[in-house]
C-alpha cells in the first residue's frame, strides 16, 4: 500500500499552506510506478518526461546543453573573486567547454566587476551561468543574490537584464519546500525563463517531475547528495561508491541530475572513489549541464588522452542503452550521440570486479575503441586505443570502487 504524504509544516520557513488547493476542472500530475523484466527498461525509460505537458517553448535555438566549469566546490570565496573566476573562463575554454557558472555572492566582487567577467567570457566564447537564492520567505539563506527570483515583477525584470548581458543562464537554489506554493514557485521562474530566453537549472530543490518536457530549458535539477557532500559530510567518501551505482536506477532514472561529478582532488573528506570512477560518472550520470566540481590546476594537469575525453565528452544524447549492474554493486552504461558512442562503468564495492561488454550495440563496420582506466593505483589512469566491431565483447577489470570509460567512432584504421 502506497500512501501520498503532505509536506511537514515546517517546510519552507513554515511559509505556504500544507493542503493544496485548485478550481475546477481539476486535473492532478501522473503518478507511477516503473515496472520492467529487468533493470534495463528502469535505467531508459523516458515515461516520467514523457507524461509531462507538451512544450511551452516555439523556437529553441537558443537552449543548448553542456558542460560548465564550476569554481565553488575548490575554493568557496572564488565567487567573489573576479581574477579567480577569470582563470576558470580560461580553464573552460582552453577544454571547449560552453559555459562556466558564477555561484553565490556574486554580487560582492573583487579585483574586478561582474561586467567585466562577462565581457572577458564573451571574447574566449564562454557561455555565463549565474547562481541565484530563490527566498523570499521561504528560506532564511542569506546568499546573494536574494529577493530576485521570489517576486514575479523583480524577477521578470531580472531575467530580462540578464538577457540583454549576455548571460545565458541561472541556477536558482534554496527552495526547501514542497507545498503548492513552492511547487508554482517553480513554474513560474521557468515560464519567465523561457520569455527571457534564459536557460535554469534548480538546486535545492524538490525532485524531477518531467518538467524538462514543458520546459525544455530547465536543463537539470539537483535533488540528489551530490560531491558537495566531500565539503559537508564525513561519511559521505565511504557511502559514495555504492551510492554512485544506485542513482542510475533510482533518481537518475527520474530525471537529469546535477551531482557535479568528476573532482580528482580530494576536498575536507578524501575521496574513496577512484580518478577511474570518477571519470566514468560522465556517462552513468546524465544531466543537460554537466558542472566539473574539481580546480583550475586539477584539470591542467590531467594526461593528454583524459583532457581529450572531456574536450569532446557530450552531455545531451541520442540513446542510451543499460549493458550490466545492480543497484550498490556496480552499473555499465552507454549512450549514444550522433554516430560516437561512450560507454561508462563503475564498481561501488571495495573489492576487485571484472565486467564484460558486449558490443552488439555498435552498427556494422569499424570503430576506433579509445580506453580509459584506472593505472597501477587509484589515482592513476591508464589509457589505450584498438580497432573493434559489434560482434566483439570487451572485458574489463575494475579496482575497488574504480571505473572506466569507453568511446566509439570512426576514425583511421
Amino acid at each position: 500500500v502506497y500512501h501520498l504524504r503532505m509536506p511537514d509544516p515546517a517546510d519552507g520557513n513554515g511559509t505556504g499552506d500544507i493542503a493544496p488547493v485548485s478550481t475546477l476542472p481539476w486535473a492532478t500530475p501522473w503518478r507511477l510506478i516503473l515496472v520492467g523484466r529487468g533493470l534495463g527498461p528502469i535505467v531508459e525509460s523516458t515515461l516520467v518526461t514523457s507524461l509531462a505537458r507538451p512544450s511551452i517553448v516555439e523556437k529553441t535555438d537558443w537552449i543548448r546543453p553542456g558542460r560548465v566549469a564550476w569554481s565553488w566546490w575548490s575554493d568557496q570565496d572564488s565567487p567573489q573573486d573576479h581574477d579567480k573566476l577569470k582563470k576558470f573562463i580560461d580553464l573552460a575554454a582552453e577544454m571547449k567547454w560552453e559555459y562556466t557558472l558564477i555561484d553565490a555572492n556574486w554580487t560582492i566582487m573583487k579585483h574586478g566587476t561582474i561586467d567585466d567577467l562577462i565581457t572577458y567570457a564573451k571574447r574566449r566564447n564562454v557561455g555565463v551561468l549565474l547562481w541565484y537564492n530563490s527566498g523570499g520567505p521561504h528560506n532564511i539563506v542569506s546568499e546573494r543574490p536574494r529577493g530576485m527570483m521570489y517576486f514575479p515583477s523583480i524577477r521578470q525584470q531580472e531575467l530580462k537584464r540578464l538577457a540583454e548581458w549576455g548571460v545565458k543562464g541561472v541556477k536558482v537554489d534554496f527552495f526547501q519546500s514542497d507545498k503548492q506554493n513552492i511547487i508554482g514557485l517553480y513554474h513560474e521562474i521557468c515560464r519567465d525563463a523561457a520569455e527571457a530566453k534564459i536557460m535554469v537549472n534548480f538546486h535545492g530543490c524538490t525532485i524531477p517531475r518531467g518538467w524538462q518536457r514543458t520546459y525544455p530549458h530547465l536543463m537539470t535539477m539537483e535533488a540528489v547528495r551530490g560531491e558537495e557532500c566531500y565539503i559537508f559530510d564525513a561519511e559521505y567518501p565511504d557511502r559514495a561508491p555504492a551510492y554512485n551505482t544506485i542513482l542510475s536506477f533510482t533518481r537518475n532514472a527520474i530525471g537529469s541530475m546535477d551531482h557535479t561529478p568528476v573532482a580528482f582532488t580530494d576536498n575536507r573528506y578524501p575521496h574513496r572513489t577512484t580518478y577511474g570512477h570518477e571519470l566514468a560518472l560522465t556517462v552513468v550520470f546524465e544531466s543537460g549541464w554537466l558542472h566539473f566540481a574539481d580546480s583550475v590546476e586539477s584539470y591542467r594537469s590531467l594526461p593528454r588522452a583524459v583532457k581529450d575525453y572531456l574536450k569532446e565528452v557530450p552531455v545531451a544524447w541520442d540513446q542510451t542503452q543499460f549493458i550490466a549492474g545492480y543497484p550498490g554493486r556496480d552499473v555499465v552504461i552507454a549512450r549514444r550521440k550522433g554516430d560516437a558512442w561512450y560507454v561508462g562503468g563503475i564498481n561501488g564495492v571495495a573489492t576487485e570486479t571484472t565486467v564484460h561488454v558486449p558490443l552488439s550495440f555498435l552498427p556494422a563496420g569499424k570503430f576506433k575503441m579509445v580506453r580509459i582506466t584506472d593505472g597501477r593505483s587509484d589515482r592513476e589512469f591508464r589509457s589505450d586505443n584498438e580497432t573493434v566491431t559489434a560482434d566483439q565483447t570487451v572485458t574489463i577489470p575494475m579496482r575497488p570502487f574504480g571505473g572506466f570509460v569507453l568511446r566509439f567512432y570512426h576514425g583511421w584504421f
